[in-house]
């Protein structure tokens, strides 16, 4: 009866590991998917990506201005 049980636990643990593992390849092949299609992205949309950056440079050390002088005030 003990054996039976043991058995039981043992099959009941292998379906649990073979759930988790199946979700942690899934997991893996959709992040390289998405990995990926990120590059795809930036190598097909180089020149605007440039312009986003470009215009975000001004915003970006306007808060950086601000935040250190948020800081200085202290």
């Amino acid at each position: 009866m003990a054996d039976e049980v043991k058995q039981e636990t043992k099959q009941e643990e292998k379906k649990v590991d073979v759930k988790k593992v199946m979700s942690t390849i899934f997991k893996v092949l959709l992040g390289l998917v998405f990995l990926a299609l990120g590059v795809l992205a930036i190598i097909r949309w180089w020149q605007p990506l440039l312009i986003l950056v470009k215009g975000g440079i001004g915003l970006f050390l306007i808060m950086a201005g601000l935040i250190t002088l948020a800081i200085a005030k202290e």
